[in-house]
């Protein structure tokens, strides 16, 4: 089925419209949904994301303007936006018990011979960042992320998070006085 099919089923209201468009973009929309829900989320968070994009092109196929943009564009941009959210809501609710997960970190940020006195050091630190710096910070060196997969997740420019690396790495360096660096 071509694109120009399924928006015309679509406005028709045909499921096998729908169907097909399923068909042709979950593969692709699960892609969006994992690259921002990375090590944040489940994949019932992933499937949620994306099944919400398909139940909000159903819901508006009516208004669907072919000369605005595809049903592919579309759809990427409604399950990016729901993925985001869905990550942010999970930041949220595990606020508290984050830093719980950080500091017991074996690997990456937190080097294992770092004493507990530098690891609260350096957490608060990392939290004294502020946003969005804090969670790149985090999304870079706790769960491993590229720069590329956290300018996805978080709407900037790869060169706009590698800056702020940069820049919040040599904050970092100063806050701790000499103490602990941070390589990545």
């Amino acid at each position: 089925m071509t694109e120009k099919q399924m928006i015309a089923g679509l406005k028709a209201g045909d499921e096998h419209a729908l169907d097909a468009v399923i068909l042709s973009y979950s593969r692709l929309l699960w892609s969006i949904a994992r690259a921002v829900l990375h090590n944040v989320g489940t994949t019932q968070d992933m499937e949620e994301s994306v099944a919400d994009a398909f139940i909000q092109l159903w819901k508006s196929s009516k208004s669907i303007d072919e000369m605005r943009g595809s049903v592919k564009t579309w759809l990427c941009v409604a399950v990016k936006s729901r993925a985001i959210d869905r990550y942010r809501k999970i930041i949220r609710n595990n606020e508290v018990g984050f830093e719980e997960q950080l500091a017991s970190c074996g690997a990456g940020l937190l080097d294992q011979t770092m004493d507990a006195v530098l690891q609260r050091e350096l957490l608060a630190a990392i939290h004294a960042l502020g946003e969005p710096d804090r969670e790149i910070i985090l999304r870079r060196f706790y769960y491993q992320q590229k720069p590329k997969q956290i300018s996805v997740a978080l709407d900037l420019t790869v060169k706009q998070v590698e800056n702020r690396i940069f820049r919040s790495k040599q904050k970092l360096r100063e806050q701790l006085e000499g103490g602990a660096t941070c390589n990545g």
